[in-house]
């Protein structure tokens, strides 16, 4: 179970497929995600990039309520992506769920910053 002052780290290196069946379901299809630069790479779409925190949800079964980005700088394919996720509060709320808030930081291979932001959710104990 997640509490205040968890931290939790995990990587993803982006492929050229993954933005190829993002575009397929987003429609997010600008040149810029479909035509190669002059090193064969395309760019990753933001909310592809902002998938990576809310890989928080998926293992912790945290609904969304809400979510802030701001992204810093494009993230291309086959750059991998660190992201820091740190709980900032954990706590049984008055439905006898659990309010989350947290903060994250995604940083690219280069230790450049590419995304920061919060969320906030609940996790349902019954």
């Amino acid at each position: 179970m997640l509490k205040t002052g968890d931290i939790i780290h995990f990587e993803r290196t982006f492929t050229k497929r993954d933005v190829e069946m993002f575009t397929a379901l987003s429609i997010d299809e600008g040149d810029h995600h479909t035509q190669p630069d002059e090193l064969g790479r395309v760019v990753v779409q933001g909310l592809l990039t902002a998938t990576m925190p809310t890989k928080i949800g998926g293992e912790y079964n945290v609904l969304a309520r809400t979510m802030n980005f701001e992204f810093y700088r494009p993230v291309f394919t086959e750059d991998t992506i660190q992201c820091q996720v740190k709980i900032e509060k954990a706590e049984l709320d008055h439905a006898n769920r659990i309010a989350i808030l947290a903060s994250f930081l995604c940083t690219n291979q280069l230790e450049k910053q590419v995304l920061s932001g919060s969320f906030s959710g609940v996790i349902l104990t019954e």
